[in-house]
């Protein structure tokens, strides 16, 4: 069996604010990481990545719960511990300014007691290998925002340590640095072996470079699953069928609310009509709703989804669940 790098068993974070109110930011989250995964760590605004994130960089105190890394608990060890851990945080200045691009790499990686001349052969290769060698000697400050970017990347993996953090780690470049960005990274995470958690609202970001995603909603994980199986389990659930024609704009009004109350999320745009399917007879429901309306039908295809569609529908059916479950216990 894998080694498990990381382990979050049962996480609590509450923030209280100034007038005695209290907000559950983490509530019961629980996962493991083993050696080599790269996992991606999704969820809507304000589900509790970052905070999860924070208390296993040991920035934040949990309330309640343990973090494991290398089998090493992190209260009792910390702040030892976090040499295994390095991590690009979003929002933060990750690297020095003024600095060189080099001199950030050298310092960083000194901060966990690799040498300049220990580690020369490797800061060069990850320079080479992120489009950084011709920037080795600038100043961070005069760089673009992509080449910053990939500067905070490059020092948290100079450290070599065993598990990385990035968090939003292509947000704010344009989208060619943004895929350049991306294939750098999946190359990298490919042939170093390396145990890496990328958190990111780009979900092709999560899709190019994950194998794995655990998706956060109101505090809790709600799916932990390979992106593969997740993709598989939602992909004969969305119907995709050509008309004849398009309906007239009050019949696709009509149509489009009569599916939406059906079979949603659902959608008419011009001869095309989507629908989700939750059952294996669905189909004939929805091929009579159209044939209703003397709709002919050229075409039906079943669209296999990207993890975008994914997550919003497994975010969608856990918050059903958890409303319908909080009318119970009001009621």
């Amino acid at each position: 069996m894998e080694e498990l790098v990381l382990e979050v068993d049962s996480l609590r974070k509450v923030f209280r604010g100034p007038r005695g109110g209290a907000v559950t930011a983490v509530d019961g989250v629980t996962f493991t990481v083993r050696r080599g995964e790269v996992v991606g760590l999704l969820g809507p605004n304000g589900a509790g990545k970052t905070t999860t994130i924070k208390c296993v960089l040991g920035l934040m105190t949990p309330d309640a719960g343990s973090i494991g890394i290398l089998g090493d608990d992190l209260r009792k060890g910390y702040p030892r511990v976090l040499r295994h851990v390095s991590a690009v945080l979003e929002g933060s200045r990750n690297i020095y300014w003024r600095m060189t691009v080099l001199e950030n790499v050298q310092f960083f990686a000194g901060l966990h007691g690799l040498r300049p001349s220990e580690g020369r052969a490797r800061f060069d290769e990850l320079l080479e290998r992120f489009g950084l060698q011709d920037k080795r000697d600038v100043e961070v400050r005069k760089l673009s925002q992509g080449m910053k970017q990939k500067t905070s990347v490059v020092c948290a993996l100079a450290r070599h340590t065993p598990l990385v953090f990035l968090d939003e780690p292509t947000l704010g470049l344009d989208v060619e640095t943004s895929l350049e960005l991306r294939n750098t990274l999946r190359e990298y995470a490919t042939n170093e072996g390396r145990t890496v958690v990328v958190s990111s609202h780009d979900l092709d970001v999560i899709q190019d470079l994950c194998g794995r995603v655990i998706i956060l909603s109101r505090g809790r994980v709600v799916t932990d699953d390979s992106v593969d199986h997740l993709r598989r389990l939602f992909r004969t659930r969305t119907c995709g069928i050509r008309l004849g024609a398009a309906p007239e704009a009050a019949d696709a009004e009509g149509l489009a609310a009569e599916l939406g109350a059906r079979f949603a999320p659902a959608d008419v745009s011009g001869a095309w009509v989507r629908a989700t399917l939750s059952g294996g007879d669905d189909i004939y429901e929805l091929m009579d709703l159209l044939r209703a309306r003397r709709l002919a039908i050229e075409e039906v295809t079943y669209e296999a989804p990207d993890l975008e569609q994914v997550f919003l529908e497994v975010v969608r059916r856990a918050n059903g669940v958890k409303q319908a479950e909080g009318a119970g216990v009001e009621g």
